[in-house]
């Protein structure tokens, strides 16, 4: 059985299980508590960080390297094309998308924590000792976050900077393909990449970033999804998670 191990709320983990859906594969998303993570992470793959694919004996740490073994074992429906061009530009598109997936995350979960409890809500799960004891796990929860992904004012100012640069880049790069795919004539691993990375500040319907009519949301929030909605590169997130988002796991995972 494979088994992806993640958090719900990670768009790196959304990405992992946009690729294992993309290959209709089976599989289950178990969640792991931030911080808690790191031991576990660093002994079945000698690294820290999540998403983490379990398929039979194999380990593989990482969405970029899920998705070339993924393409390595079970090549149909290809993430990757084999022309050669087209392989080298999705990989650059990939680099580029997770590049601004670190600068997306710090971003938005500096607004996020600010402005709610839910992310809380959804990290500590439905069941289990950190719900039964939330009054204790919520702030610890929100301390390992906020230190481990640098939600300082300057950090996430500076994360700001880049992300426009790079929402302009890749906006440029959708336009030269014509405004359909990023690389050729079908969905493919620069897509769902960069759609995962940007499915936060759009807060697409059907992922963990779906906003309820009642909460709260900054206006610096509200006026960046504006802008990204005007710009073709965020109409097309929205397009293709609408058309080819089809999801065959739960993101909260278990």
């Amino acid at each position: 059985m494979r088994i992806l191990y993640q958090f719900p709320l990670s768009h790196f983990c959304e990405k992992a299980r946009w690729l294992l859906d993309h290959k209709e594969l089976d599989y289950d998303a178990q969640n792991l508590i931030p911080g808690v993570h790191r031991a576990f992470a660093q002994l079945k793959t000698g690294q820290n960080k999540l998403p983490i694919l379990r398929d039979q004996d194999r380990w593989i740490a990482d969405s970029t390297q899920i998705a070339l073994y993924l393409d390595d074992i079970y090549p149909e429906h290809a993430l990757l094309r084999s022309d050669a061009e087209q392989y080298k530009h999705a990989l650059a598109i990939n680099t580029l998308a997770d590049e601004l997936g670190q600068h997306v995350r710090r971003w938005g979960l500096a607004h996020a924590l600010s402005e709610s409890e839910e992310p809380l809500e959804i990290l500590i799960g439905e069941k289990g000792y950190l719900r039964q004891f939330s009054k204790y796990s919520k702030p610890i929860i929100k301390a390992l976050v906020s230190k481990g992904y640098q939600l300082d004012q300057d950090k996430v100012a500076e994360s700001k900077q880049r992300m426009d640069e790079l929402i302009v880049i890749l906006n440029q790069h959708l336009i030269d393909n014509y405004g359909r795919y990023f690389v050729g004539e079908r969905l493919g691993l620069a897509d769902i990449s960069v759609c995962s990375m940007l499915a936060p500040i759009l807060e697409i319907s059907g992922t963990p970033w779906e906003k309820e009519h009642d909460e709260v949301i900054s206006e610096e929030f509200k006026d960046y999804k504006k802008y990204l909605l005007d710009l073709p590169l965020g109409q097309y997130v929205s397009r293709i998670y609408q058309t080819e988002r089809n999801a065959r796991v739960d993101w909260r995972g278990i």
